[in-house]
């Protein structure tokens, strides 16, 4: 189905198309899946549960980028589609956990042994994900037109050192 969505909209692919391109009968189709939304929110749930069981540890905040766009550097068409289809607030909600896990997994890493308020360690890794699924919707809204990545990572090199910062400024250094 991914290969479809790379080619056009979800709104334009059919239960005919799906079983013709996977071999296999429309009673099967029917069997695993109520329709092609279902279809859809069961591959994005895949695909979620990959990226982030391959990003165990994120040590920088370019990491985090990287992994919240998995997804969209592998499949862009497709995610776009999706995001432009009924099942966008779906995609919404997944990408928001691959942010917070992104953000929960580089500031952990970051924090390493120091102690950090942890109402502060929650602040800290809400403002990350918030800002991780902006950036990423930001991107979307815009038709996928610019480097997202590469304004990341920019991003990342006018702010290095803030984390440890607010980690200092929690300890109330």
């Amino acid at each position: 189905v991914l290969k479809l969505l790379e080619e056009r909209p979800l709104s334009k692919i059919t239960v005919k198309d799906i079983v013709d391109e996977c071999g296999i009968n429309r009673n099967t189709f029917y069997y695993h899946f109520e329709d092609i939304s279902s279809l859809i929110e069961a591959i994005i749930i895949d695909e979620v549960d990959r990226v982030m069981t391959q990003y165990r540890d994120i040590s920088s905040m370019e990491e985090c980028i990287e992994m919240a766009m998995r997804l969209g550097f592998d499949h862009r068409n497709a995610i776009y589609h999706i995001y432009n289809s009924s099942n966008r607030d779906f995609l919404e909600r997944r990408l928001m956990e691959i942010c917070r896990h992104a953000a929960s997994r580089f500031v952990e890493k970051t924090a390493g042994g120091q102690i950090i308020r942890p109402e502060d360690r929650d602040i800290i890794i809400q403002s990350y994900k918030c800002e991780l699924f902006g950036h990423i919707i930001d991107w979307l809204d815009g038709g996928m037109k610019y480097d997202l990545k590469s304004r990341f990572m920019r991003l990342c090199e006018l702010r290095r050192g803030m984390t440890e910062e607010m980690f200092a400024r929690s300890r109330g250094e």
